[in-house]
């Protein structure tokens, strides 16, 4: 605090204290403290403490221990020493009851701390912030009442540093548990007070009007379930406000009944309330059902002390605490009533019985109770309806507005709301939800980076891993250091403040804070135990979103990593797409686009059943395969069986590994294949299972393609068929996976009528066509994955195709050669003419010697030069080295050297050999 370096091993709790105290301009060599002469010296806390400090008087003389009790102010109550000596070595003012030792005055110590972090605390030495108190340690506890939680003091025990002793922390615990017992006993005496009082006053009553007393257990048995508790319920409520009062309740089969409250005092001056239950008159002449039967039910039926239940303890007619007796109806008041025992009901008057009895301030201590156990149950049921990282959070908030606070900031580390680990959760934190009853106080706005100050009560909360009450902001002086400006604006409307760390399986997240503004009140333990209990489950909802955005950002960064980046540079068709995942997790649908030979292009769009890792996994796998037996020029319906194959074949190898994916196989895929050939404008397509593509015509006519079915992937031993179709130039094809039309909230086929309604504009790009379709057909929180492809075809002008017959005869083939040179240099590839002269020339020769006529040669200008040969045979030739004696196998080698790609594609005819030359120019 010196400025020196802070050495190892300073406990939070210490460093924050001592941070707290220099704050507030304490100088450790100060010796003075005030002196509180009013304070009560006969208080129930001293009365209820004091037997217990006597015993442990006893069980530390002759030792150096002291103890002392102090209130919830830090005034020191009570004071016991091991030995009569120790007083001397004490300054006067210490030396009686009356010194004042709270944090904000005598600095670190530990009644001070234990005021302030309400917890058992231990001090060592030198961790005492006054020099003079630094020879001793200490262990110090709250006392709190048991009825409402409220901290009424400290025990604390004090010793040389020298004897300390681990067994203590139980020897306090004790001890605090018996002065906190006592604290009860007195409450349940003054209840038991009123009680008396009441059956007294009742008694009388009876005697005079020998009206008709019910007791509650007997209504019980007529009400239905429920209706008991809602009385009960009604009737803490009218007992917590503390006057006469009267309230209907209506009961669930219709029936109503009058709760009564009515002050009264026992002789011993104890004032309480009241409630009893108040029957419908059944009318004249008409025994109520539940009138009491007989003197031993007049008063309170059969067991008259399960009528008196006080708020916030146990039936009175059960063995009290603290060995207080049971409280009996008196026996002689039906005797007084009537000397013959023969006693009736006045059935002209309304029947009653007690339903409860007690203080208000007890009374209200239970509801509050109640209140906050239903804060908990809401919370349950409103935290983490979703796995969203700040939805989540401000559900939290949401759900704390108004109940417990007025106002509720959330300051979330960065990466956490990025679904990454968090780091320094006390450098790298964003505010992430501001909520209140107002929206005009001048918190730090949404999206703003905070750095809180070492004194703050919110970096107390991150360091300590502990909620931080602090009751009155006005002498918070970390709080108000943080930011003046604004900290004098929020006084203004918020007076106090607890901060609630949100951790989650052993890792801080982040930070709420919570302010009351209307109620005059500051906020109290209790308080803050709900706020902390808030907190935590919030904080596991908040972590399982964010553990759930990491696992969804890197499934999604796999899934688009998997997906084409780029498209490739062709003309066939101009291309459009979009990749949606759905909001429930990142699935395996997919798309991709393949140039293939001849100018033609294929179109791929698929999805792989589930979602997560393991289906975006398979989807790149079935992408990989697909593109591969694409390019290898097979038709539609072969590339499908060789992917069925695949499933089939990947579903058996990791059902054998149980620990693969976490046993979970591949449960099945759809696939759609279309192959787009722009010299004859037809498209061949086969689908596995996939929803029909839509064709929107050059005059806006959209019609969904019937194709055949086919099975799904992974089904094993079915066949696929191949349709082929007519698609105009400026046609476009539209390609999807079942995600954009299928919806739980909708229909299908009204999907299906939204489709085509946004595809029916011809002069929309396909840029402009995947975004209609988006805006308009996609479910607005998709369930499943879309994937999306459109593709507006082009033709291959007739004037950059040139088509050649000729039998299997070697000496055509100079002719061709030949006409092939002038078709070259009419479209201006004199610089190509050669190699394709030499091109064409072996590919020609080798189908003459090897195929069978007739023979077809085919030049297509596009982007590049393509030579194609066909000819009726299926046989293939392969590229390999010739041996230098072999008199042939050279030929596919010059081929292979001269072309920039060239292969073979097997056609319902026979086959086509092509090659293919790069251009300069197109």
């Amino acid at each position: 605090m010196q400025g020196e370096p802070v050495v190892g091993g300073v406990r939070a709790s210490i460093l924050n204290s001592w941070q707290r105290c220099r704050s507030l301009g304490l100088s450790p060599d100060q010796t003075e403290l005030p002196f509180q002469e009013d304070f009560d010296a006969d208080g129930r806390l001293v009365r209820a403490a004091t037997p217990v400090v006597d015993r442990l008087q006893r069980r530390f003389a002759g030792s150096s221990m002291n103890i002392s009790v102090a209130d919830a102010h830090g005034t020191v109550l009570l004071r016991r020493f091991g030995e009569a000596s120790m007083i001397r070595s004490l300054p006067a003012i210490q030396s009686v009851p009356g010194f004042v030792f709270a944090e904000q005055v005598a600095g670190t110590n530990g009644i001070g701390l234990a005021l302030a972090d309400r917890r058992l605390i231990q001090v060592h030495g030198a961790e005492h912030f006054a020099e003079r108190s630094q020879a001793s340690a200490c262990r110090a506890l709250p006392v709190h009442d048991p009825l409402n939680g409220s901290v009424e003091g400290v025990l604390c025990l004090g010793y040389p540093r020298s004897a300390e002793d681990p067994a203590l922390a139980t020897v306090i615990r004790k001890a605090a548990e018996a002065i906190e017992g006592r604290l009860l006993g007195q409450s349940s005496a003054r209840e038991r007070a009123l009680l008396r009082a009441y059956q007294d006053a009742s008694a009388i009553g009876a005697a005079a009007a020998l009206g008709r007393t019910v007791a509650l257990d007997e209504l019980s048995r007529e009400l239905r379930p429920g209706d008991g508790a809602v009385l009960k319920q009604k009737a803490t409520e009218l007992l917590s406000r503390g006057q006469r009062a009267a309230v209907d309740v209506a009961l669930s089969d219709g029936r109503r009944v009058t709760l009564v409250s009515r002050l009264m005092t026992s002789p011993s001056g104890v004032e309480g309330m009241a409630v009893e239950a108040v029957l419908p008159d059944p009318g004249p002449g008409t025994r109520h059902p539940l009138t009491a039967p007989d003197p031993a039910h007049r008063l309170f039926g059969s067991r008259a002390g399960h009528l008196a239940v006080p708020a916030g303890a146990s039936s009175s007619s059960a063995a009290p605490p603290f060995g207080h007796p049971p409280v009996t109806t008196p026996s002689d008041g039906a005797d007084r009533a009537d000397d013959a025992g023969e006693v009736r009901a006045d059935t002209s008057a309304p029947a009653r019985g007690l339903v409860l009895v007690g203080e208000p301030e007890v009374a209200k201590y239970a509801l509050a109770a109640r209140r906050r156990l239903e804060l908990l149950s809401e919370a349950s049921a409103r935290i983490g309806t979703t796995l969203d990282v700040r939805r989540t959070a401000g559900e939290l908030a949401e759900t704390a507005v108004p109940r417990l606070a007025d106002f509720v900031t959330i300051d979330l580390c960065e990466a956490v709301v990025r679904g990454d680990e968090p780091t320094d959760p006390r450098s790298d934190l964003l505010r992430t939800v501001v909520h209140g009853i107002r929206d005009d106080l001048p918190f730090s706005p949404v999206g703003k980076r905070i750095d809180f100050q070492p004194t703050t009560p919110q970096l107390r909360s991150l360091s300590t891993g502990q909620a931080v009450l602090e009751p009155d902001l006005k002498a918070a002086v970390g709080w108000l250091a943080q930011d003046p400006e604004h900290s004098d604006r929020l006084l203004t409307h918020v007076h106090s403040l607890i901060t609630v760390p949100l951790t989650a399986r052993g890792v801080v997240l982040g930070v709420a804070s919570f302010y009351r503004a209307q109620d005059p009140a500051p906020f109290g333990d209790d308080d803050r135990a709900l706020a902390l209990e808030l907190g935590t489950r919030a904080a596991l909802s908040i972590d399982n979103a964010r553990r759930y955005t990491h696992e969804r950002t890197m499934v999604l960064a796999l899934q688009r990593s998997l997906l084409p980046r780029g498209l490739p540079d062709q003309d066939a068709v101009e291309v459009a797409h979009r990749y949606l995942p759905a909001e429930s997790g990142v699935g395996g649908d997919w798309y991709d686009v393949i140039p293939l030979s001849g100018t033609r292009i294929g179109l791929f769009v698929g999805d792989v059943v589930g979602h997560g890792m393991h289906s975006a996994a398979t989807m790149g796998r079935l992408r990989t395969a697909a593109r591969s037996f694409a390019e290898l020029d097979f038709p539609p319906d072969e590339v499908l069986t060789h992917l069925d194959n695949l499933v089939v074949r990947l579903d058996r190898e990791e059902g054998k590994d149980d620990s693969s994916a976490d046993g979970v196989g591949i449960i099945g895929a759809t696939c759609l294949y279309a192959v787009y050939d722009p010299t004859s404008q037809r498209c061949s397509m086969a689908r596995a299972g996939h929803p029909p593509p839509a064709l929107v015509r050059p005059d806006g006519t959209v019609s969904l393609l019937d194709l055949p079915a086919g099975p799904p992937l992974g089904l094993g031993g079915l066949p696929f068929e191949t349709a082929d179709v007519d698609v105009p130039e400026h046609s476009r094809l539209v390609l999807y996976t079942d995600g954009l039309i299928e919806d739980r909230d909708r229909d299908i086929d009204v999907a299906l009528g939204h489709l085509r309604e946004a595809l029916a504009h011809p002069d929309h790009t396909p840029e402009d066509t995947c975004q209609a379709v988006l805006d308009t057909v996609a479910p607005a929180h998709p369930c499943d994955d879309i994937a999306l492809l459109v593709a507006r075809t082009h033709a291959l002008d007739p004037r950059r195709i040139a088509t050649w017959e000729m039998p299997a005869d070697p000496a055509r083939v100079p002719e061709v050669r030949a006409a092939a040179t002038r078709q070259l240099a009419d479209w201006g590839l004199d610089e190509v003419a050669f190699a394709a002269e030499l091109l064409l020339s072996e590919l020609v020769t080798n189908a003459v010697r090897h195929g069978t006529g007739p023979i077809r040669v085919r030049l297509l200008y596009d982007r590049s030069l393509i030579c194609e040969v066909s000819d009726t045979s299926n046989t293939a030739p392969h590229l390999r080295r010739a041996a230098a004696t072999d008199e042939g196998g050279r030929g596919l080698f010059l081929v292979a050297q001269l072309a920039q790609s060239w292969g073979t594609r097997h056609i319902p005819e026979g086959k086509v050999i092509w090659a293919e030359c790069f251009l300069d120019t197109p």
